[in-house]
């Protein structure tokens, strides 16, 4: 049988509360292995596994209840292993990293933030911060709407404003909030977020970063922010998307 994967400790890390489940119907009962002094967690996959709500729980459950005790390194859901050994057999291949993770991501958590413009409120933006618009919008409202040429001319213009306030405001979301992070991870780009940036945060400064991103909210009423987390490190268990803070995102 397959072996399903939920991430990976230290051998000396804390045992996991007694008859923990995981994902499948029934649930499968949840075991460790061991390699040197790695752990990793798992449990038989069952079979046809699907990104159902109660699988989606049960995977972030074990995370939860093996975080709790000590750092693991998360995988995603749906993590499947040919079997016990070939886990293993990755476990001595990459020891090294695995360690060195481990001691990175020790006493931390990620949070994700995204940030979407309030489309009435960042016109009304650009347009106050820009006198040329203004006078644009103003000359054809005084010609009846003006031609199409000149409507296009200020749609265009709006439109570039907008895409430039973007860039700035992204910058500024995570300039701001990686002051407390260890390190930043900016996600893939996608249809609707001006921003996508995972931060890695000491436990001990979690309420701190949090208050930070409400305090972005507060004091920019044209953007959408939208704070997840603590969450398990997923963003962070390979090194090279994790940059040290003050760093972008490739």
């Amino acid at each position: 049988m397959s072996t399903y994967v939920y991430g990976i400790t230290a051998r000396s890390h804390a045992a996991l509360p007694e008859g923990l489940a995981g994902v499948g119907e029934p649930p499968m009962p949840v075991r460790v292995l061991t390699e040197g002094d790695l752990a990793v967690i798992v449990s038989d996959a069952p079979e046809n596994l699907r990104p159902k709500r109660r699988d989606l729980l049960a995977h972030q459950t074990v995370l939860a209840e093996a975080g709790a005790e000590g750092c693991v390194l998360p995988m995603r859901f749906g993590s499947v292993a040919p079997d016990d050994k070939a886990v293993t057999g990755v476990l001595a291949e990459r020891a090294e990293h695995y360690q060195e993770r481990l001691r990175a991501l020790d006493g931390k958590v990620e949070y994700n933030v995204k940030a979407t413009h309030i489309e009435e409120a960042v016109l009304h933006q650009v347009m106050a911060e820009s006198p040329e618009l203004r006078a644009l919008a103003e000359a054809n409202r005084q010609a009846g709407g003006g031609t199409y040429e000149q409507r296009l001319q200020l749609g265009e213009m709006v439109a570039s404003a907008v895409k430039a306030r973007e860039a700035q405001d992204a910058a500024e979301i995570q300039q701001a909030l990686e002051s407390l992070a260890a390190a930043v991870s900016v996600g893939p780009e996608s249809t609707g977020w001006l921003a996508n940036v995972s931060f890695l945060v000491a436990r001990d400064s979690a309420a701190e970063f949090a208050n930070l991103v409400e305090e972005l909210r507060k004091d920019r009423p044209h953007l959408d922010l939208r704070l997840n987390g603590p969450l398990p490190p997923y963003s962070f268990v390979e090194p090279g998307p994790a940059q040290p803070a003050g760093t972008a995102g490739e």
